[in-house]
Parts: structure tokens; sequence; C-alpha cells
């Protein structure tokens, strides 16, 4: 996907400063188109997004994220990739005359040949399994008894 993404960039035509896109999708729900995109652009990055902020007469950005230990602000000099948080955006609904537009502009559809990459998979997934399932704990009545059970169990 990053791959087709950054071809896809490059051609544009017209410059282009900034991607934003979500962190993550849900079939390999790996999180890593975005920092691949980047890469492969050789351009800057800012993961999980909750704030974007493009700063007047700069060519960089403004990014707020969520940590454990609160907020963390950075900036990125453009062109940049943005991966976004849920916080981010509060999503709009399209109305009726919006939607009719739409429907009739014409997407350009673009094959891999077009672009001149090759999507075939790098990656084979082997094996799935299970986790083996939890085995129940047992309670105990006082310490002593504690005590003696992780010293039969060979962990005390």
């Amino acid at each position: 996907v990053a791959k087709a993404l950054a071809a896809l960039i490059k051609k544009e035509g017209k410059p282009v400063d900034m991607v934003i896109m979500g962190k993550q999708a849900i079939d390999g729900d790996n999180g890593m188109t975005g920092q691949m995109l980047a890469g492969l652009l050789g351009w800057g990055q800012a993961t999980f997004a909750s704030k974007v902020e493009v700063l007047d007469g700069e060519k960089e950005v403004k990014v707020t994220r969520e940590v454990d230990g609160g907020l963390e602000e950075m900036k990125v000099k453009l062109p940049a990739v943005i991966t976004t948080d849920l916080r981010l955006n509060e999503p709009r609904y399209a109305s009726l005359p919006n939607i009719m537009k739409a429907k009739k502009k014409k997407i350009e559809k673009v094959t891999p040949s077009d672009l001149g990459i090759d999507l075939t998979p790098l990656l084979e997934t082997v094996k799935v399994t299970e986790p083996p399932k939890r085995v129940g704990g047992a309670k105990v009545e006082n310490v002593d008894e504690l005590v003696a059970k992780l010293k039969a169990a060979g962990v005390v």
C-alpha cells in the first residue's frame, strides 16, 4: 500500500506538502503504512496526531499527540506524512447536493502497472493459532498456605 501511495504522490505532477492518513488498517492491524510511506518518500513524519496546526509563513506543522504521560507537541518540516488518532477529526455528514455532485465526479482508475510498481506480497502467513487456554487460579485461606504452594511450585 505504501508503495502504491508513494507512486501516486510522485505521479501527481503538482507538489504535495502533506499526506494525512489513519494510523492503521483493520486487515493486518500493523500500523506501518504511514511510516513506510514517509520512508519511501524521504519525508518527515508525525504519528498518532490528535491535533495538527500548519504554522503561518513556515514550512512546518505543529503536531500534538497523546502519550501515556499527557500530551506531546512536535514540529515537523514539510513535506511530511501524518498519521492520525481518533481525536483529530469530528466527522461531518455529507449533504444530499454534495452526494449528488460526488456521484458525477470522474474517478481515475490506476493499476499497479500504470504506476510501475509490483505489489506481489513479500510476506507469507505460515500459521495462525490460538493461544493456550488459561488455567484457573486457586484461592488460599492465609499467607502460610500461599507460601507453601509457592514453595511446592519451586517459585520461592
